[in-house]
C-alpha cells in the first residue's frame, strides 16, 4: 500500500509539472525562491522579443566583411594590395585583422561618437609594427577609408562588397 501511495505521489508530481519550468529567482534580500513558469499550449508561436525603434545591434548578427587596402604612396607600392577582414558586431564596434608584410595586426574598429557612418580603426603586431585608419560606412556592410601604417605606408581601404 505504501508503494501504491509512493507512486501515485510521483505520478501527480510529474503531472503537475509537466509543461512547467522551474525557475530559481534570487529575491532582494539574497534567498532564492523556485517559481514555476507555464509553457504556452501546443500550435502557440512563442513571440519574439521586438527591437526598440532605431536600437543599434539588437537583433543583428556579426557581418565579416573583407578589407582592401590598395597603395597610395610609394612606400605602400613595395607590398602591393593589402587583405585583411573587419567583424562587424553591429554595435558600433569591430575587430579588425590585416596581414601586412608578413606580419599580422590584429585590433579593433570603433564607430565615432554622434555619427554612425564615421569610425577609426587601430591594429597592432606583436613584432611591433601598427596601424591606424579613418574611415566612413555607407551601409552596414560596406565602406572606405584611408590607413598609415607605422612604416609611413598610406592606403585607400575598401570594406565589404565582393
Amino acid at each position: 500500500m505504501a508503494r501504491l501511495r509512493t507512486h501515485l505521489v510521483l505520478i501527480s508530481l510529474a503531472a503537475t509539472l509537466s509543461g512547467c519550468y522551474i525557475v530559481p529567482v534570487r529575491g532582494p534580500d539574497g534567498t532564492v525562491t523556485y517559481d514555476h513558469y507555464p509553457l504556452p499550449p501546443v500550435g502557440v508561436p512563442v513571440p519574439m522579443p521586438v527591437p526598440a525603434p532605431g536600437a543599434v545591434g539588437v537583433g543583428q548578427m556579426p557581418a565579416v566583411l573583407t578589407a582592401r587596402l590598395y597603395p597610395s604612396n610609394d612606400q605602400a607600392a613595395q607590398s602591393g594590395i593589402v587583405s585583411g577582414t573587419v567583424t562587424n558586431m553591429m554595435t558600433g564596434k569591430g575587430r579588425f585583422q590585416v596581414n601586412y608584410m608578413g606580419e599580422v595586426l590584429t585590433g579593433e574598429a570603433t564607430r565615432v561618437s554622434n555619427d554612425d557612418k564615421r569610425g577609426v580603426a587601430s591594429a597592432y603586431s606583436p613584432k611591433g609594427m601598427y596601424m591606424s585608419c579613418d574611415y566612413q560606412m555607407t551601409t552596414p556592410y560596406q565602406g572606405t577609408g584611408d590607413c598609415r601604417f607605422s612604416n609611413g605606408a598610406t592606403y585607400t581601404l575598401h570594406l565589404g562588397g565582393n
